[in-house]
């Protein structure tokens, strides 16, 4: 399959490093990656690291895995860009692969704005977790940062409900 077919049926999860967890927010993330699943036929997850969001994305979608045994969960490391078996084993543990993007090399302090770029590059939906009340005012918010670089990019962004 050409890498561009394989856009198609690639989501990532974009959001904060810390998030109001409620389960109304579990409910409607749940309903939003079987749909992806069932109707989008999406079939592999790209998931960065740092943030509660995206533990919880991992949690849900390893629980679809059971009963679509099919899809397939990456994470794309910002960090480590050369790993160890023992690291990869380790991560395999939750993931079915794992890779570190040669554009990050060098990339500093804003690796992880690469990464997240990265992950939106490979996907054509991102579900994006985005307070914009809680969003940081001493600097940009990564966050919002990639919400608009995948706007830009034309994804197909579901933004999840933020509140009660």
């Amino acid at each position: 399959m050409a890498a561009s077919d394989r856009v198609k049926y690639t989501c990532c999860f974009l959001g904060h490093r810390t998030i109001n967890e409620t389960e109304k927010l579990k409910a409607e993330l749940g309903e939003v990656i079987e749909r992806l699943i069932v109707d989008k036929k999406v079939d592999t997850f790209l998931f960065g690291s740092k943030s509660r969001f995206n533990s919880l994305c991992l949690e849900l979608v390893s629980k679809f895995k059971e009963k679509y045994p099919h899809i397939k969960r990456i994470y794309v490391r910002a960090e480590f860009p050369i790993i160890n078996d023992a690291y990869k084993e380790y991560l395999l543990e939750s993931y079915e692969d794992t890779y570190y993007p040669e554009k990050l090399i060098g990339a500093g302090r804003a690796v992880y704005v690469k990464r997240n770029c990265e992950m939106i590059e490979k996907s054509r939906f991102c579900v994006v977790y985005y307070d914009e009340k809680n969003a940081p005012t001493t600097r940009k918010s990564g966050t919002k940062i990639a919400l608009d670089y995948a706007d830009k990019h034309k994804k197909e962004i579901i933004r999840l409900s933020i509140g009660e």
